[in-house]
């Protein structure tokens, strides 16, 4: 288990500095070194360490902090494909995001470009973070509150789908009745983007996220009683109804954070945590939860890297990338699953 661990740090590394290297431009090793150093041809420096760093930072953060909340939603309702997002947190990030650029000057072209507090066509950075934020926590609370109504993990699995649902069509009536060039940019900001991560977003970002994951790892022995049943938890000596509105906490916090600086990123949280249990071969927390958060980054990074071919100008976007990543993980555990169902029954 140490040596996949620590294959997986190293190829976060190695990720890592092709992220900061490879682009429209492509640098040499040597010269990425002197710009981080702040040495070299200046102009490189600046695509470096204010464009290129931040972004696969970002990119590592995404993939560790949606695979550790999709880890945490598919240990909690016991189903290979749940992810983050049922909760219903992306849908109230996007609402709050939809209602501020609306309610502004139609403009949201801060998604894209700019740093916390940078302000561009009347609506900042900082604004639609914090509406993102907002939103997301309001959702929050509001699926707290219904589970303390319901003892059964599938009924507030629906729910939570079933709220996510609202809050999406209230989000689509909104951009019908707003300017078409904002309800334009909102759909590309629900592309996803790690591009409008700038230096001075990391502390919050990255801040937010790594205090997601310390409670994900003080989460890890529960998660593993939790795994045979809340009744077998409960003899353990589990208390399940606050453990599962941690998981809850964590888990909605880590997405809505993300969805927040980078948009409603997909497939990551359902597919990360089934190619961390293909790494490290065990559904035991302990290992389980630093190998999806090794292989989020790692993922994260990969689908940055794809997602700005070397040479050629284009920018994918994230939600792209990411698709063509988790729709397989998401067809082969389907087919595993029916596969199993199938022997369990003959």
């Amino acid at each position: 288990m140490a040596a996949v661990l620590l294959g997986l740090l190293a190829a976060v590394a190695v990720a890592f500095a092709l992220a900061v290297a490879l682009g429209s431009v492509t640098i040499p090793p040597a010269e990425t070194v002197r710009s981080l150093l702040g040495a070299g041809d200046p102009r490189l420096g600046v695509l470096v360490r204010d464009v290129r760093v931040p972004r696969a930072a970002a990119a590592a953060l995404v993939g560790a902090g949606l695979g550790a909340a999709g880890l945490l939603t598919q240990t909690l309702f016991r189903n290979p494909l749940a992810e983050p997002y049922v909760l219903g947190v992306s849908a109230g990030a996007g609402l709050g995001v939809a209602l501020y650029v609306t309610a502004g000057t139609g403009a949201v072209a801060a998604f894209a470009t700019g740093g916390l507090g940078a302000a561009q066509g009347g609506v900042s950075r900082l604004g639609s973070v914090g509406a993102a934020a907002l939103g997301a926590a309001i959702l929050l609370g509001l699926v707290l509150l219904l589970s303390r109504w319901t003892r059964s993990t599938v009924t507030l699995l629906v729910v939570g789908v079933m709220v996510g649902s609202v809050v999406t069509s209230v989000v689509s009536l909104l951009l019908v009745w707003t300017d078409p060039r904002t309800a334009q940019q909102y759909l590309v900001w629900g592309l996803g983007s790690v591009d409008g991560v700038a230096l001075a977003d990391l502390p919050v970002l990255g801040g937010i996220v790594v205090a997601g994951l310390l409670g994900v790892a003080l989460l890890a022995k529960p998660l593993d009683a939790l795994l045979l049943g809340d009744d077998y938890a409960a003899t353990m000596g589990v208390d399940v109804a606050r453990v599962r509105g941690g998981v809850l906490v964590v888990a909605a916090v880590l997405a809505g954070t993300v969805t927040a600086f980078c948009g409603p990123v997909g497939f990551l949280g359902i597919a990360v945590p089934h190619l961390a249990r293909l790494a490290v071969g065990t559904s035991r927390h302990r290992v389980l939860v630093p190998a999806t958060v090794l292989t989020g980054a790692l993922v994260g990074l990969g689908c940055a890297i794809v997602g700005h071919p070397p040479g050629t100008g284009t920018v994918l976007p994230l939600n792209v990338v990411t698709s063509l990543v988790g729709a397989p993980v998401v067809i082969v555990v389907l087919l595993r699953s029916r596969r199993l169902a199938a022997g369990s029954v003959g």
